[in-house]
């Protein structure tokens, strides 16, 4: 099962990624202005990672795909990193639906 992980990033803003069970990162947050607020986030990834409805495909400038997962507001909660093909995307997509709900955190 995978597990958030809770950060600062570099400017000190708290951030989290959610995690595979190999480790790998499979959501990112963007920087939030408290770690209460980060909190907030990854509550509303347990709340909304279930519901394939909250999942919205992009491409990236170059072409490749990804997708943000929104709140029911439609805020982004998360981004996934870009994937070579539509089918990884879906794969992602996947694994944050199997993954989102877990209670399991480390902080780093």
């Amino acid at each position: 099962m995978g597990y958030f992980e809770k950060y600062n990033d570099k400017g000190g803003k708290p951030r989290f990624r959610l995690k595979s069970g190999n480790h790998q990162v499979i959501l990112s947050s963007e920087g939030y202005s408290s770690a209460s607020s980060r909190d907030n986030g990854i509550a509303s990834v347990q709340k909304n990672s279930g519901d394939r409805k909250r999942y919205e495909t992009r491409t990236t400038s170059s072409g490749k795909p990804y997708f943000v997962l929104k709140a029911g507001n439609g805020e982004v909660i998360g981004s996934s990193q870009a994937y070579a093909s539509s089918s990884g995307c879906s794969k992602g997509i996947k694994c944050v639906m199997k993954n989102g709900s877990t209670k399991k955190m480390k902080e780093v």
